[in-house]
This record gives structure tokens, sequence and C-alpha cells, in this order.
């Protein structure tokens, strides 16, 4: 696809943004579509966010992706936000309409069941529990977008119980509050355990998990992606549980900001897995 002399620019805003893939992501399909477009790294002072948000449109945005520490202020300083935006309490993905206002939207729900489902499409969520460690803003989304793909009960591990039950009440649904103490024995004839915090990021605290109540089938999905086979994945793989890894939410909570900006529906290719491990720090 060609769309003629005009660029179309995009880009993602974070402070800071330099650890960013999405430039290397949505290049790669720029070119791949043949698109006349960019995709810029926006390092973004949170002090200016608000005013570089205002000023997209007069300098010919489509739009932007938002990354830490903005995604709830974009929530603030759209104009219009979708429901799941609302719900999750942040904005990942900005659309510029033709009349210049701006569209929030939070696409980190899609891309967590997209690569879920990707991974193991006949996964009965309607069936039996699912345990999500975390209370933070990747936990929103994945509670979200396993509440509205029916699962059966939720049960949601936390640090902090106030965090958690602030999310339960927010989100709604049939969430059931555990204590951080109770996480193993939360394990219990589940069919998913998805670790939503940072723990078992490269440099970081390794998560601590005890996984001899999980069932064998159950599926372990960890959002982390650096390193790709997080400590929990590795022990989850050693024991024979299904495992799905972190990168493959990055590339399809990608493909709605970049259809709504290009106007091409991307898809997500082993080409496309592949160019982004190589991207991977280590």
């Amino acid at each position: 696809m060609n769309n003629g002399d005009k660029t179309i620019k995009a880009g993602v805003m974070g402070w800071p943004v330099s650890h960013s893939l999405s430039p290397r992501l949505h290049g790669y399909w720029l070119k791949t579509y043949g698109i006349n477009g960019t995709y810029e790294a926006m390092a973004v002072n949170p002090d200016a966010f608000a005013q570089v948000l205002k000023d997209l449109s007069g300098k010919g945005f489509a739009g932007v992706n938002v990354t830490v520490p903005h995604k709830e202020a974009a929530l603030a300083a759209v104009d219009t936000s979708e429901a799941e935006a609302i719900r999750t309490g942040a904005v990942n993905t900005i659309v510029v309409r033709p009349d210049g206002t701006l569209l929030g939207r939070n696409t980190d729900v899609y891309g967590f069941m997209k690569n879920l489902e990707s991974s193991y499409p006949n996964l009965p969520l309607e069936q039996g529990p699912a345990v999500v460690l975390g209370a933070g803003g990747a936990a929103r989304a994945v509670c979200t977008s396993l509440i509205d793909g029916g699962v059966a009960e939720l049960r949601l591990v936390n640090r902090t119980l106030s965090r958690a039950e602030a999310l339960a009440d927010h989100i709604g649904g049939p969430i059931k509050i555990y204590s951080w103490k109770e996480r193993d024995l939360a394990l219990e004839d589940v069919l998913l355990l998805v670790n939503a915090t940072s723990l078992g990021m490269g440099g970081g605290t390794t998560l601590e998990m005890n996984l001899t109540r999980l069932p064998p089938e159950a599926v372990v999905n960890d959002i982390v992606y650096t390193p790709l086979e997080t400590p929990l994945l590795r022990a989850a793989a050693k024991r024979g549980n299904p495992v799905v890894d972190g990168l493959g939410m990055l590339l399809h909570q990608a493909r709605p900001g970049f259809a709504a900006w290009f106007g091409v529906e991307p898809e997500v290719t082993r080409g496309l897995r592949s160019w982004m491990l190589k991207g991977l720090p280590g």
C-alpha cells in the first residue's frame, strides 16, 4: 500500500522512552505494507505531556502510543475515551480524529486476549478459575480482558490488599481477592495463571512461586518479555505446563493503533516475531 505523497506520522510518548520496542515494531509493519509513514520515539516530560498532546493535531500526527508514566494522565487529557480505557483507568493508544480531538483507547485488553487465543484458542475460561498476580495498570487490563472473555472466577493476588480491592470494585465481575501469602493456595484447580507484575523482569526481583498445587494442564502466561523465558515460565514448562510468553501481547496490542493511524490491519507473523526477538536486550 502507498498513501501517496502525504507522510502519516505516529509515535510513542514516554519518560524515558529509549527502551521502547514500539518503533521497531511499527517500523517493520510500515516497511512490510509499503506505507509512507513514520513512527518515532518521543521523550516527553510529565510536566509537558498535556501540552504535547494538544499539539499533536497541529503537527500532523495521526496518533500516538503512550507508555510509562503517562497512561493515567492520558486518560484525563484526551477529549473522549473508549469504555475499556475508562474501566482500566489508563490510555495506551491515542487517535487524532479529523476534527483534531483526541480519542483514548486501551488496547492492552485486546492484546492480552489475542495473544492468549493465538496460543491456546480453545481454553475454556468459562469452566474454571484464573489467577492474576498484581493490581497495577497491566493487571487491570488483564482482568478486564478475562472478565469480558467470560472467565468463571478470577482470583486476584496482590501484595497490597487495598489495591486489589480497588481494582475489583472498579472493574466488577467474579473477582475473589487473595493475600500475597495465599498466592500458592490460589492455584488449586485453576485453568490459567497470569503474572501481571514486573517480578521476573531482567535485573529485577524474581517472582517466588510454588507451583505444586497448579494443575498440570493449566496455562501459565507471563506478560514480562525481558527475558522472554522468565523464571516462572521456566519452572512451569519444566513441570509440563503449557506456557505463553509476554512478547505476543506487545505485538497484538499494537495492531488497533496501527490500523487506525495507517489504514491497514497488520498481522502478527513469525517474521515479525523473529524481527522483534532480535531487538530484545541481552
